[in-house]
């Protein structure tokens, strides 16, 4: 007698995979184009049309589990080539949004996070920690006169840190749970599903299969494969390597500072600061290129998540260039206000990755380390 598979839908789930994006499901008639047309779907068991049957019939469990909603990278050709509309990419964005919350804790804060009604609540929380420590330790000057115009004059760099070293610390922790959960649910779902053969974990293979995957990472060669929004490539590599920039000046200057006791402000020729304002400059272009990018995608599902983490790193880069330039303007009162709201937008990205879209980052990487190491092809 034939095993029986009990399947228990979730139509909970399949109510909010709607509300982030994935309203269109319902129109798939399980052709399987999606699979056909998708230039960087494996041959084995080939995604999304699994994972739009998953969805249809509301598995969660087994939707969250499934790396290859993380293999996905929402290229477009399944959306554009749907005979029916049913937007595959779209679904599967939907389906990693509702993934990052559910790995991520507390789950009350992943919900505020994609809450445009908890915006100003969210906005207000790093105001009310600066101003606090700020007055509480006398760090927060808000008349910094008779000084060369300086941002740690007014911002103290001893009060910078005493709020990011912790925060850095509680997203590596939340990170960190999370991915403890999200690598052996993946794993056991690949052991159920037949994606490999592997019982056992091996952690050094594991992290071998990391550092190989780096250079796809790095080159975004993924997108080159697709056909409908190549032109994304541009602009993700452009906010990826900003990042990466701004990450080696941070650590550059935090040990200048602390190591050798060298405070700002820096020379406008020092190579750091060349990194630090082409990095700058490189987040507006880059984030503002998948802002025009959008806008002009009429057929594209753009939900709250989506605009609210564009405007925030936007928001970071342009507030970070005018800091400086109002500085080297002498316009010091501008160039404060400038600063902090600068380190309010700073907070939000630190503090509430793990419950954005930008948590991709992440579980993408480990995701496609994963396929690596099954060799998934």
């Amino acid at each position: 007698m034939a095993d029986s598979n009990f399947l228990e839908p979730d139509v909970g789930f399949i109510k909010e995979l709607a509300g982030l994006g994935g309203d269109t499901l319902k129109k798939c008639f399980q052709c399987a184009t999606c699979s056909v047309v998708c230039p960087i779907s494996p041959d084995n068991k080939p995604f999304p049309r699994k994972e739009m049957i998953a969805a249809s019939w509301g598995l969660k469990d087994r939707l969250v589990a499934d790396y290859d909603i993380w293999l996905c990278h929402n290229c477009g050709d399944c959306t554009t080539l749907c005979p029916r509309g049913a937007k595959p990419g779209e679904v599967l964005g939907a389906v990693r949004s509702y993934a990052i919350s559910d790995y991520a804790v507390p789950k009350g804060l992943g919900k505020a996070v994609n809450d445009p009604k908890k915006l100003p609540v969210l906005l207000a929380v790093p105001v009310v920690i600066f101003l606090v420590l700020g007055l509480i330790t006398g760090l927060l000057d808000f008349s910094p006169g008779g000084h060369e115009i300086s941002h740690g004059h007014f911002f103290s760099t001893w009060l910078v840190d005493m709020i990011f070293i912790p925060l850095t610390i509680w997203v590596v922790v939340i990170f960190a749970l999370g991915l403890k959960r999200f690598i052996n649910d993946i794993h056991q779902n690949a052991l159920l599903t037949g994606k490999t053969d592997k019982k056992e974990l091996v952690a050094g293979e594991f992290i071998k299969a990391l550092i190989a995957v780096i250079p796809t990472i790095l080159s975004h060669n993924k997108f080159s494969e697709c056909g409908e929004n190549k032109d994304r490539a541009t602009a993700h590599l452009l906010v990826l390597y900003s990042f990466i920039g701004l990450f080696i000046v941070t650590n550059i200057f935090f040990f200048v500072l602390y190591g050798l006791g060298q405070h700002g402000p820096y020379s406008q020729l020092n190579p750091v600061k060349w990194l630090a304002n082409l990095s700058g400059i490189a987040l507006v272009v880059g984030s503002g290129l998948m802002i025009k990018n959008r806008l002009g995608k009429t057929d594209q599902t753009s939900s709250y998540i989506d605009w609210s983490l564009l405007g925030l790193v936007f928001g970071l880069g342009a507030t970070g260039l005018l800091a400086e330039i109002t500085r080297l303007a002498h316009l010091a009162a501008i160039s404060y206000a400038i600063y902090f709201i600068h380190l309010v937008l700073v907070f939000m990205l630190f503090a509430f990755i793990p419950f954005s879209k930008l948590a991709h980052l992440v579980y993408r990487t480990v995701a496609m380390a994963y396929a690596e190491y099954t060799n998934r092809e």
